[in-house]
């Protein structure tokens, strides 16, 4: 499993083709609603789950997929990017797991990210 206190991993900008490395792991019916990348790991947000992609040793063939399913959320968090500090970030809190923490630079449209997570664990 990923090491969700290691900040450094989270570190995520939107990046579509992303998602293509959890397209095996879809299920019928299953959308791809967005897509996050870090250097070498990511983040793909689903219409049923978050998945998080741990991609490891030095050729990157080795991968660590994380599925953290919606209804498994009592609670987040959305801290949104400001003036100075152009960083945003998302907590979420699942019942057995605890707290996820992740980071995203650049661009990103926070509410949508709310929305998706709303949708799906209210």
């Amino acid at each position: 499993m990923i090491d969700f206190d290691n900040k450094g991993f989270f570190k995520l900008k939107q990046n579509a083709g992303f998602a293509e490395k959890v397209a095996p792991l879809l299920l019928d019916g299953e959308e791809v609603l967005d897509s996050f990348k870090s250097l070498r790991d990511g983040v793909v947000f689903t219409s049923k789950r978050i998945i998080a992609v741990n991609v490891q040793g030095l050729t990157g063939s080795k991968r660590d997929f994380t599925s953290l399913p919606y209804k498994n959320i009592v609670a987040y968090s959305v801290e949104t990017s400001g003036t100075f500090d152009l960083d945003a970030e998302l907590q979420v809190y699942f019942s057995s797991l605890g707290r996820i923490t992740f980071e995203f630079s650049g661009s990103v449209h926070m509410t949508d990210i709310c929305h998706y997570i709303s949708r799906f664990s209210l």
